[in-house]
């Protein structure tokens, strides 16, 4: 890939950003975090943002910016996040994680950025500072735009809520702006149209008062471990379909209209088990692995531990035993709710002999943005303007509570363009986002704007 002067330019501040560890998981890393801040409220200075500040809060900063024409124009409130996944377990990393090298891939021939945070989200936040710039630079916008990036959402966004629900005015937008997450592919874009819900719980199982000699009392009182394992083992039928009551009770079924729409994604079954080396898909009877992966809710076991679990042997029967699981939801189910529901029933399959204690960690909504609405129209018109061929509506799997808050709050719906690629390893070791991408993202962000606006316009005076 044959790079302009902008965009080496461009390169080399995204590499500069990430070498901050802004890892806001880990206090040790607090001071790197507030540099994270400062360096995005430099930067959208350097854009040509002729407001920013940072705001502090009970935890990490947000940055604020704003570029206000005039008030009878459309406004875009563009958010992102700086904070980044901590980079464990470090050993698995071929290239230090916060020093970001360019390699080229299978995928990305043309290169790609590893390092940590590269597509989550400082490489796909920062395509939004450098397309307010190259739009910018070509007169002034017939728009206002505002930038709200925050320093939390790795650790759920906090006080995100609180920072919203107490600056309603300031952050009033006609739509929001979100690239946080990932298309099919670099030859088929795709617009998320919904995102799921979440509830995570986390249960302990209780047996004998210490830990026991498994010769001497093993097969005469409760092994917390089996019970543990015997009582998620009952979370879900031979169809894996979750036996919690209630559960499915306000679960919309999508049509087979759209269940159709769905199957026209280019997408491998194949393709999929290798990509992360399996040799076999499984889940809910009656639907496609796409749609297990989208549009119906999940149970997983997301962690267990308990007993002994060091070096050469020690027969122990454990006290307790430990795991996190986590539900992911669909429209119009309540994650308290469901909260409730599956802590009445996981206390109720407990045999005697050992005490259930349940935590619910955290949670959200399902969200959904209609592909009626002008921002779709203007996201579908931007990619099919830039890359050649129709993006395909898709629901994601994941979870980001902050946009259906961000609904509730502000009243607007969000748009989600995302660019990064399931292979961009998110979260994981040898997280990488691809050149192609990220000039595409800085490409296609400015389209978004003209076509919004216009579509914008011509709702207004209907």
């Amino acid at each position: 890939m044959e790079l302009t002067t902008d965009q080496k330019k461009f390169l080399e501040q995204w590499m500069d950003f990430l070498k901050i560890p802004s890892v806001s998981a880990d206090p040790a890393h607090k001071n790197d975090v507030e540099q994270g801040a400062q360096w995005v409220k430099s930067a959208l200075e350097g854009a040509g943002c002729p407001h920013t500040e940072i705001i502090q809060t009970p935890g990490h900063p947000i940055v604020y910016g704003e570029y206000l024409l005039d008030p009878s124009l459309p406004t875009i409130l563009v958010y992102g996040h700086y904070d980044v996944q901590p980079a464990d377990p470090i050993e698995l990393w071929d290239s230090p994680p916060f020093e970001p090298v360019i390699k080229t891939t299978q995928i990305h021939p043309d290169g790609a950025v590893f390092a940590r945070g590269s597509c989550d989200d400082k490489g796909q936040m920062f395509m939004h500072i450098k397309a307010f710039e190259v739009m910018l630079a070509k007169g002034p916008l017939a728009c206002n735009i505002k930038f709200m990036i925050e320093g939390e959402e790795e650790v759920g966004s906090d006080n995100l809520e609180d920072f919203v629900k107490a600056n309603k005015e300031k952050l009033a937008c006609d739509i929001i702006l979100i690239s946080d997450t990932g298309m099919i592919a670099q030859d088929q874009p795709s617009i998320t149209t919904g995102l799921r819900g979440l509830s995570y719980m986390e249960v302990t199982v209780t047996g004998p008062n210490r830990d026991l000699h498994s010769g001497l009392y093993g097969g005469s009182v409760q092994n917390p471990i089996n019970v543990l394992c015997e009582m998620i083992t009952k979370l879900r039928d031979e169809n894996k379909k979750i036996t919690i009551p209630g559960f499915y009770d306000n679960v919309e079924e999508l049509s087979n209209e759209e269940r159709i729409e769905m199957e026209k994604a280019p997408i491998d079954e194949e393709d999929f088990k290798n990509s992360i080396g399996i040799d076999a898909v499984e889940g809910e009877k009656g639907y496609t692995t796409e749609e297990r992966r989208s549009i119906r809710p999940t149970l997983d076991v997301n962690g267990i531990w308990g007993g002994y679990t060091g070096e050469g042997a020690k027969t122990v029967i454990p006290s307790k035993a430990h795991a996190k699981i986590s539900m992911r939801l669909v429209p119009d189910q309540d994650w308290h709710k469901i909260s409730e529901q599956f802590t009445d029933y996981f206390k109720s399959i407990a045999p005697s002999g050992v005490k259930v204690d349940v935590v619910t960690h955290h949670g959200g909504y399902a969200y959904v943005t209609p592909i009626e609405t002008i921002g779709y129209k203007a996201a579908h018109q931007a990619y099919l303007e830039t890359f050649g061929i129709a993006p395909i509506p898709k629901r994601g799997g994941g979870s980001i509570p902050i946009v259906p808050m961000f609904e509730k709050e502000l009243g607007v719906k969000s748009i989600l363009m995302g660019f990064g690629l399931d292979s961009d390893a998110i979260h994981s070791p040898n997280e990488h986002y691809g050149l192609f991408n990220f000039f595409k993202g800085i490409e296609t962000i400015p389209k978004f704007y003209e076509h919004y606006i216009k579509l914008w316009s011509e709702n207004k005076s209907d």
